[in-house]
């Protein structure tokens, strides 16, 4: 299982991100060898609001109905979200989000060790990329 992250959708639909070109590569790449891709109900929620405000209805549409139903979606429950709250308040970092520590439970909770983000906050986390840096494709 892989865990999907928001940095790396958002990557995935905006070309003229910084990482678009890793995000697209690693993207296919995942789906050519037929990865199980798994989130959570909070990162759609933020992956769709971000994209809607930033890139409009055509990218919000093409996540909608291209990307989002190939993931497997972890609902996000009244126990995950105050675990999620007590991580982020115990943390007590700024730039760290509820939707950040509450993907890293889940992931801990699936027992999930790679992750499709482009967000530091994983790899601090101690989670991996779903392929080595530099990995032929």
């Amino acid at each position: 299982m892989i865990f999907v992250d928001t940095s790396a959708l958002y990557s995935l639909l905006d070309r003229n991100d910084a990482n678009h070109a890793e995000a697209s590569r690693q993207w296919r790449r995942l789906l050519a060898d037929d990865s199980h891709l798994v989130t959570s109900n909070y990162v759609l929620v933020e992956t769709a609001a971000l994209v809607q405000g930033r890139l409009g209805m055509d990218a919000t549409r093409d996540f909608h109905e291209s990307i989002a139903p190939l993931l497997a979606v972890h609902w996000v429950d009244n126990a995950l979200h105050a675990q999620g709250v007590s991580a982020v308040l115990t943390a007590n970092r700024r730039r760290l989000s509820l939707v950040d520590c509450v993907s890293f439970v889940v992931c801990r909770r699936l027992s999930i060790d790679r992750v499709f983000a482009f967000d530091p906050h994983f790899s601090e986390q101690g989670f991996l990329p779903p392929y080595n840096h530099g990995a032929a494709s």
